[in-house]
């Protein structure tokens, strides 16, 4: 009986013990152990765990918990999900002059920027729109979140990453101010009539750095329009300055945008802006769609955008329990979502708003590395690829450069004060790819937590034990052609022609490139034309407009891709059959 207690004590010290190389880590880094949380093994489903310090303690895990947002979003909406921004009319169109209303509902596209104006503006024309008698109507019900611009969680409340998120959201949140010190001009990037600015800045002959590299700024928000103080000296020698700050409401910033977009487009707009749901009898004019959920993903990870991770975290909770959207309901659909798939494999503490921008998340090392372990089995490179690259992009570029880390590691990053941690993938040199999560929550210093998950990260990559080669991730999908690069002086390519089908009915590939509740515009279709299409209007309920027919779903992809960035961001592929069936692709 002794001995085999004492087996059973012998087996699990060898279970527990750390590598030497992590100890020698650890011990150079003189944090604490208590501090630390280590879980590292095989990725996927091998049981075979390499390290483990305080797996299961629970900690702060600063922007980490991205990961969770992120997959769920992922899990339960797809890679090739597309965030919608719809436009209404209520009233007569007739002869140009719209005599009521245009209508935005937003759903919470946490993209939608200055850069999406001319298209939107360009398919209110096309649909005929060239006077608006009315008001434009915002409707921002999709989101429960209260009316605060900023999170207020440190002393940088203006901050862009202390966001707060909105239904109606435009260019993040974030007021664009221009000082150009050598032009003597200060002014908005954007047209926006929400905040006002006091320009006191005094320029002087002096070398552009120090005291007079940059202006001194001054936000008063309480009252109803904002204002922005610009005072001190800077030198008439440097450059421009981009000041960017969270100031206004990001549907007040949308509206005088979009009006500014509009009149100098030709569209005159009596109105002003009034805040409400989406009238009985309106008519749907277009959807304006986001670039694909992949990308969004993308960002959210790599340069870990705190509003990015609470939309989605929202937009679950909408998707699953219904709107409005808030945060209760998309922590639990956040929950719900990972146990469902298997991802979750023990309740889940408290992940507050999803980015990772609270005191009040918790979470363990173990539990990130079963979500991480999910995600590599279920979609391999494609997910890790939305992760920083050690080396090459997003909070680890500069950060592994230079070192054997590089290119071998795909990270999600998080600091805040007193907590510095990193969690994802790690290519060992023997070609194994290994789990890889370090939470340090010290007061001993950020930077020597830092030291410490580098170190680690590096011994990794070295590592050459275990028993047999961990399985590879699945690679990401090639994509059907590489973009075109072009000169600035260089005329854009003309979209590839649609070839006779050559293949079965069922198998014909068209475009659509707009659905629309009246017939489209003789602009609209010249604008197709223009590019070397053939478009058609069908009259399917609603008016969609197709381009096409593609013998293969290859060729077709090619002319999506030009149309998508020319005409439409919305625009998808369809499979029509001879019975005129219609099966969207995406």
């Amino acid at each position: 009986m002794k001995k085999s207690i004492l087996l059973v004590i012998m087996l699990s010290t060898l279970v527990w013990a750390l590598p030497a190389g992590i100890e020698s880590a650890i011990a150079k880094s003189h944090i604490p152990k208590k501090e630390i949380s280590i879980y590292i093994k095989e990725a996927g489903n091998s049981s075979r765990v390499v390290a483990s310090l305080n797996a299961n303690t629970l900690r702060t895990p600063a922007s980490i918990i991205k990961v969770l947002t992120t997959y769920a979003a992922i899990l339960k909406l797809g890679f090739d999900y597309r965030w919608p921004t719809e436009f209404y009319t209520k009233g007569r169109l007739s002869g140009g002059v719209l005599h009521g209303d245009l209508i935005v509902k937003g759903y919470g596209d946490p993209t939608l920027s200055d850069k999406d104006l001319p298209e939107i503006v360009s398919r209110i024309k096309a649909a005929g729109i060239r006077k608006i008698t009315g008001n434009i109507v915002i409707d921002r019900s999709y989101f429960k979140v209260g009316t605060r611009n900023t999170s207020g969680f440190d002393s940088h409340p203006h901050s862009p990453y202390n966001a707060m998120p909105d239904a109606m959201m435009f260019n993040e949140r974030v007021s664009t101010i221009c000082v150009v010190p050598n032009q003597n001009r200060v002014s908005k990037k954007v047209p926006d009539g929400s905040f006002v600015i006091h320009n006191q800045l005094q320029r002087v002959n002096k070398p552009c750095r120090g005291r007079y590299s940059w202006p001194r700024v001054k936000i008063d928000d309480s009252k109803a329009v904002p204002e922005v103080w610009l005072s001190g000296k800077i030198s008439k020698r440097c450059g421009k300055r981009n000041i960017c700050q969270v100031l206004t409401k990001p549907y007040k910033s949308f509206y005088y945008a979009l009006k500014a977009e509009l009149r100098s487009a030709g569209v005159q707009v009596n109105g002003t802006l009034r805040l409400k749901r989406v009238p009985v009898g309106a008519k749907r004019l277009f959807t304006h769609y986001s670039a694909p959920l992949e990308n969004i993903v993308s960002k959210t990870a790599k340069k870990s955008n705190n509003l990015y991770a609470r939309h989605l975290l929202l937009l679950l909770g909408a998707k699953m329990y219904g709107a409005p959207a808030t945060l209760e309901k998309g922590r639990r659909a956040v929950r719900v979502i990972l146990k469902a798939r298997g991802a979750l494999k023990r309740d889940m503490p408290h992940i507050d708003n999803g980015s990772g921008l609270s005191r009040q998340s918790k979470l363990t090392a173990k539990i990130m590395a079963d979500v991480l372990d999910d995600a590599y089995e279920r979609y391999g490179m494609r997910w890790m690829r939305t992760l920083s690259i050690a080396g090459v992009d997003g909070t680890i570029k500069r950060r592994f450069r230079g070192t054997i880390v590089r290119k071998r590691a795909w990270m999600k990053t998080g600091t805040l004060k007193h907590a510095k941690n990193i969690a994802g993938y790690v290519k060992s040199r023997s070609g194994r790819y290994y789990t890889v999560v370090i939470i340090v929550n010290t007061r001993r210093g950020n930077w020597r937590a830092a030291g410490l998950e580098n170190d680690i990260l590096k011994w990794v990559v070295g590592y050459r034990g275990g028993s047999g080669r961990a399985t590879a991730p699945k690679p990401a999908p090639k994509p059907v052609s590489k973009p075109v690069k072009r000169g600035k002086s260089t005329p854009p390519k003309s979209v590839p022609k649609a070839a006779a089908p050559k293949v079965a009915a069922k198998e014909v590939y068209y475009i659509q490139t707009g659905s629309f509740g009246t017939k489209p515009t003789d602009f609209y279709m010249e604008t197709l034309r223009k590019m070397g299409l053939s478009p058609m209007a069908l009259k399917e309920g609603k008016y969609k407009v197709l381009v096409g027919p593609y013998a293969t779903e290859a060729q077709a992809r090619k002319a999506l891709k030009q149309i998508r960035k020319r005409v439409n961001k919305g625009a998808f592929l369809t499979r029509r059959t001879p019975a005129k069936t219609n099966t969207a692709l995406y």
